[in-house]
């Protein structure tokens, strides 16, 4: 029975042994994703703002100004994507909507972002762009990949659609939670306008009155590094329009502020992040490393039995009447006899007296 024990304890040990690489190696890569169709609303504000007016194309300060931006995963474009590349990718429709200080709109920019749920790198199909602009993103956006590195990473920037290193500079705390620090700051670039502005105003009326716009920040992130979540964004904004072939003129500025993310945004993301941060520690650190420690025990139980299965009875539970009978049958099996009564022993059996 011990011996069938040590050996079911023996089985178990090996199992969990093997389990434990299968599960960092092969499961997490597999379980850990964004969800494809996943919903998420960030209010960020700035506060004491500079905002241009379109209908006199001056800046004015306002008190406030929020930036709405939602992401919305599309699930049906994310199978095409998966039948068309074999990835399970995650397609994002996402939306920046500006508000001013009256809640009316100041720029709207729609994008695509295609990339694969586990990694976040981008996957070039499904139609990524940015503002209806066909785009080819390298490096993340958004999200870092799970399991965080200390060290730099290519960060998209939607304005001028191109990618550029955001520095690791450190680990802090927000919010309880240890965190690593990010910055990349932008230099002034020549972008785009908004397709969508108020006042019916287009790119092409700003062109026509010889203005070209022009933007430059420092973005902030503050990343939990098991989930790869920012948990914190920052950005110092400022979006000039110049004047096209007159330097001398003073560029108007359309947009500057430093803009933070609402508390109660950032508060509902901590929560989220606390949960989901779990689920990956379950598959990258308390299973893999509890499975060989649990192995370990099981093996050391398992010899424990197999030892005590292989010792011998102790002499005291020895019995003296079936070692007599052994002893008897040893005798006739070398032919000898049994050994004749004492004299007195005769007499005893017949019930006589000396």
């Amino acid at each position: 029975m011990r011996r069938k024990a040590s050996l079911v304890l023996l089985a178990l040990a090996v199992f969990f042994a093997a389990l434990s690489p299968l599960l960092r190696w092969y499961a997490f890569p597999r379980l850990a994703k964004v969800p494809a169709g996943r919903y998420q609303a960030v209010v960020t504000e700035a506060k004491d703002a500079t905002l241009v007016d379109y209908a006199t194309l001056e800046p004015k300060k306002v008190p406030k100004v929020t930036v709405i931006q939602t992401l919305k995963g599309n699930v049906e474009q994310a199978r095409k994507v998966k039948k068309e590349t074999g990835r399970d990718a995650v397609v994002w429709d996402t939306l920046t909507y500006i508000a001013g200080p009256d809640g009316k709109m100041v720029s709207r920019i729609p994008e695509r972002y295609v990339f694969d749920g586990h990694t976040q790198q981008p996957v070039h199909a499904g139609g990524e762009h940015v503002d209806g602009t066909p785009v080819r993103r390298e490096g993340i956006a958004y999200k870092w990949p799970f399991l965080v590195e200390k060290r730099d990473y290519r960060y998209f920037d939607m304005q001028t659609r191109t990618s550029a290193p955001i520095h690791y500079k450190g680990t802090r705390t927000f919010r309880g939670l240890e965190v690593y620090y990010f910055e990349q700051t932008v230099p002034w670039t020549k972008v785009p306008l908004p397709r969508t502005l108020p006042l019916g105003i287009s790119p092409d009326t700003v062109r026509q009155l010889g203005l070209e716009n022009w933007y430059t920040t420092k973005r902030m992130f503050w990343v939990e590094p098991t989930t790869g979540a920012p948990v914190n964004a920052e950005e110092f904004h400022h979006t000039q329009m110049r004047w096209t072939g007159h330097p001398e003129k003073k560029p108007i500025t359309a947009f500057a502020g430093h803009v933070k993310m609402r508390p109660d945004y950032a508060d509902d993301t901590v929560a989220l992040v606390k949960s989901q941060r779990q689920l990956v520690l379950l598959l990258t650190t308390y299973l893999p490393w509890g499975f060989p420690a649990l192995a370990a025990v099981l093996l050391a139980l398992s010899v424990a039995l197999e030892a005590r299965s292989r010792r011998p009875a102790p002499g005291g539970t020895r019995n003296p009447g079936r070692d007599r009978r052994a002893f008897a049958g040893e005798r006739a099996q070398d032919g000898g006899k049994p050994e004749a009564p004492g004299p007195w022993q005769g007499h005893a059996d017949q019930g006589g007296s000396p």
